[in-house]
C-alpha cells in the first residue's frame, strides 16, 4: 500500500460489560436487551423498576442480560447498575437507531438504543439473541408516505434472534409481514399459527411456520448457520398470553378513533407513532401499558431459555 494512501478503517467494536464478556468467553446464555423502553417508553421511575425487573427475570434463570446503549460516545453491550440509572434518569438521553451509532461514536453524544441499533450492536459483540417488545414495520399508508421502520433492513443483513411479541398494531401488519418476507426475514409464531398483535395475542395474520420449545427454536437457528447464505434475523413471534392482552374491542375503538384524530391533525412521518401511542395510553386508561409491559416479561422470559438451549448446542 502506497503511504499516500489512506488505511483501511478498523471497525470499532462494542464494549462489552465484565459479566457479558466472561459469558460469552464460557459459553454460557447471554440475551441483548434494547435500552429505548428504559429511556423513552415508560415514565419515571417506573421506567428504572422495569429495566431491573427485566434484567433480573434473565438472573433468576442464570442467563446473562447485556442491556445495549451508547455513553458519552461508546457503545455497551452490557450496563453496570450506575449506566443503567443513568440511561433511565437522564433526561438528556437520546434515541439512537442504527443510522444514529456513527455519529453518535464521533461526537460523544449518549442515547438509548432501538431495534435496529441493539440488535446491530448485539451481533457485532457475538450475541445470538435479543428481546424486545415490538418491532417497527410498514406504517399505514406506505404507498402515500413510503413509512417504513429502518429495524426490517437491518434485520434483513444482521444474524441475531429476535423474540418479539410482533408489531404494534398502529402499522399496517399485512404488509410488514409481506416485506420480512420479501427481505428473507424469517419468522416462527411461537405456540401459535397467527402473529401475535403486539397489545393483543393475535392480529389475524397467519405465520408460515410454528415452533413450541426452546430447543426447536435453536435447532432452526443452527440450520440457518448450516445453510450458509445471507444474515438474515429470525423472528420469533411470541403473542402476549391472552389473560393478559389488551381488550380487542376496546383496543379497536380506540385505534380508530386516534387515526381518525390523526388525519384531522394532519399528522405524518415521525409524528405519527407517538401520537397514536399516546392516544393508545390515554383511550385505555394505561391498559395498553400493561398489555406492553406483560409482553415484554414473556418476551425476555423465552429469551432466556432459547439463549439456553442454543449455549449447549
Amino acid at each position: 500500500m502506497s503511504p499516500t494512501e489512506p488505511s483501511p478503517a478498523t471497525p470499532v467494536a462494542p464494549v462489552l460489560s465484565t459479566e457479558v464478556r466472561e459469558a460469552l468467553a464460557a459459553r454460557r446464555p447471554v440475551v441483548a436487551l434494547e435500552s429505548t423502553i428504559i429511556a423513552h417508553g415508560l415514565p419515571r421511575p417506573r421506567n428504572l423498576r422495569v429495566a431491573e425487573e427485566l434484567e433480573d427475570i434473565l438472573r433468576s434463570a442464570g442467563v446473562v442480560p447485556a442491556t445495549v446503549a451508547v455513553l458519552d460516545g461508546t457503545a455497551w453491550v452490557g450496563l453496570d447498575k450506575a449506566q443503567l440509572e443513568r440511561v433511565a434518569e437522564d433526561p438528556a438521553v437520546r434515541k439512537f437507531g442504527h443510522r444514529d451509532l456513527a455519529p453518535a461514536l464521533a461526537t460523544g453524544a449518549s442515547g438509548a438504543t432501538t431495534v435496529s441499533a441493539t440488535a446491530f450492536l448485539a451481533s457485532r459483540a457475538g450475541l445470538r439473541v435479543f428481546a424486545t417488545g415490538g418491532l417497527g414495520g410498514v406504517h399505514r399508508g406506505w404507498t402515500e408516505t413510503q413509512d417504513e421502520s429502518a429495524d426490517l433492513r437491518l434485520l434483513a443483513r444482521t444474524r441475531i434472534t429476535v423474540v418479539c411479541a410482533g408489531v404494534k398494531s398502529i402499522l399496517d401488519v399485512p404488509a410488514t409481514l409481506q416485506r420480512l418476507e420479501t427481505l428473507g426475514v424469517g419468522v416462527l409464531g411461537y405456540g401459535t399459527d397467527r402473529f401475535p398483535g403486539f397489545y393483543l395475542s393475535s392480529s389475524g395474520e397467519p405465520v408460515d411456520w410454528t415452533v413450541r420449545s426452546p430447543e426447536e427454536v435453536a435447532a432452526v437457528m443452527e440450520a440457518q448457520d448450516a445453510l450458509g447464505g445471507p444474515d438474515a434475523a429470525l423472528i420469533v413471534a411470541n403473542p402476549v398470553p391472552r389473560d393478559e392482552q389488551l381488550d380487542p374491542v376496546l383496543h379497536d375503538r380506540v385505534l380508530d378513533r386516534a387515526l381518525e384524530s390523526c388525519r384531522e391533525h394532519g399528522l405524518s412521518g415521525q409524528a405519527v407513532t407517538p401520537y397514536l401511542l399516546d392516544q393508545l395510553m390515554r383511550g385505555t386508561e394505561g391498559a395498553s401499558l400493561e398489555a406492553n409491559l406483560a409482553a415484554v416479561r414473556g418476551n425476555v422470559a423465552l429469551a432466556g431459555r432459547i439463549a439456553a438451549a442454543w449455549a449447549v448446542r
